[in-house]
């Protein structure tokens, strides 16, 4: 008997502590939001697939590919040089920018993005760089 009082007595206190806590009636509170199914995150596709069928993209894309441009830059992450997507950010798709960073591309240059100079790469044609430059300049997020 001596024991069974304390233990009742726990029992009620713990008892009226949850209810104090929230364990006593339910409540319904829920908001519109709370009810409504969770819409799914809208997935978020990448340059290359977005342009995959543009023809400014796999002309650009091919001679990108054929030269050493890949070895500094990347579409989205900036490795030695900028992104082609920080590029495309920058500058408008206009013609005088086109001929501009086509010539920056032939002649290299240093000091637009910091220290690290981009080297002249002399034996591409205009032409190449200009369709070599829409292509970066399509890569706009």
């Amino acid at each position: 008997m001596k024991i069974t009082k304390p233990l009742n007595l726990a029992l009620l206190a713990v008892a009226g502590l949850t209810f104090a806590c929230g364990g006593g009636e339910k409540t319904t509170e829920t908001t519109a939001e709370a009810s409504a199914p969770a819409a799914a995150p809208a997935k978020e596709i990448s340059l290359e697939d977005k342009y995959k069928d543009d023809p400014i993209y796999i002309k650009g894309l091919e001679k990108v590919k054929g030269s050493d441009c890949t070895s500094c830059h990347m579409v989205e992450r900036k490795i030695v040089g900028p992104s082609y997507a920080e590029v495309a950010a920058k500058y408008e798709s206009t013609e005088e920018n086109i001929t501009m960073l086509a010539q920056k591309v032939i002649a290299g240059g240093v000091g637009v993005w910091g220290e690290v100079p981009m080297p002249a790469h002399p034996g591409l044609s205009e032409e190449d760089a200009k369709d070599m430059v829409r292509y970066v300049l399509l890569l706009k997020k």
